[in-house]
């Protein structure tokens, strides 16, 4: 397999779609936070309006007539399936163990990307791994972690990490189904599938999913226009052309973002590190995106 540069910094368009991603998904752990509807429910209701957002743009792709397209399609439902897990992982950690703890364990996931593609031969270069480890650091320093030992709290760590390696599962599907797909058909697929394997769930453990008062209706259409319009499909938007190494790096900027909007709107104070931890998150993130020497590029 030949070698692909995973730190190439993408062009303006997509850094962007990448920024517009970043602030929808920061907006997701607040919105989810403000909302007592069951975590199945709230994850059918928002990806179904996701994929009824974009249904029309594939309906007029029409992809769908080639052996390519159809097996396409259902690689992006399977994506779709791997996202419903992610999805449930992530906030089953937020019930186990801290919100900071699961925080910073689900932004492993461009490390578990990066992981994949340095195994099949990308060119992943030291002085990127180490941009990755500072970034890193600075999201357990932004979100204040605080680690407690408990079986509990364990088992929400686990959860995170799971969610952390579906999560770049699900990006990696994306970037490979979108090489045959455009992003709104790709897109549909995907978010489709994820409502119907969080319904069943939903119905499989009783949990509600009609019938609750205004406010969180309005919180699910926040949760469909931010975290799932601007941020998923954003991101997705972006995949189409930027290494799924680069897209999953930007992920670590969702905790400082969710920190802001958290400070100004559910008036939680945010941690004390928050705004060292931006600067090195920045510098990871510039360490990362920066050239190698030759002599790394060959390791």
């Amino acid at each position: 397999m030949s070698k692909h540069d995973h730190t190439a910094i993408p062009a303006a368009k997509d850094l962007g779609l990448l920024s517009l991603g970043v602030i929808g998904v920061g907006t997701s752990g607040p919105v989810i936070a403000a909302s007592v509807m069951p975590v199945p429910s709230l994850i059918f209701w928002r990806n179904l309006g996701g994929a009824i957002m974009m249904l029309p743009f594939a309906i007029k792709n029409a992809e769908w007539k080639s052996k390519e397209e159809r097996s396409a399609i259902l690689l992006s439902s399977f994506a779709g399936v791997i996202l419903a897990v992610h999805f449930i992982c992530f906030f089953l950690s937020m019930r186990f163990t801290t919100v900071a703890a699961g925080t910073a364990l689900g932004a492993l996931q461009p490390i578990f990307t990066a992981f994949y593609f340095k195994f099949r031969g990308g060119t992943i270069p030291r002085r990127a791994w180490g941009g990755m480890f500072v970034a890193f650091l600075s999201v357990l320093l932004i979100t204040g972690v605080d680690f407690q030992i408990s079986l509990r709290n364990f088992a929400g760590d686990m959860f995170a990490l799971l969610g952390a390696a579906l999560a770049a599962v699900y990006m990696l599907i994306g970037s490979k189904a979108q090489q045959k797909l455009s992003t709104s058909t790709y897109t549909t697929a995907c978010y489709l599938t994820c409502a119907i394997t969080s319904l069943i769930i939903a119905i499989a453990t009783g949990s509600q999913f009609l019938h609750f008062e205004a406010r969180q209706w309005w919180l699910v259409i926040a949760l469909i226009l931010g975290a799932q319009f601007l941020g998923h499909t954003m991101f997705n938007l972006a995949l189409r052309r930027v290494s799924p190494v680069f897209v999953a790096l930007i992920v670590f900027f969702e905790a400082p973002v969710g920190a802001i909007i958290a400070f100004f709107w559910l008036d939680q104070v945010p941690p004390a590190g928050i705004i060292p931890g931006i600067i090195g998150l920045l510098i990871g993130c510039g360490i990362f995106v920066s050239r190698a020497k030759a002599a790394e590029v060959n390791d």
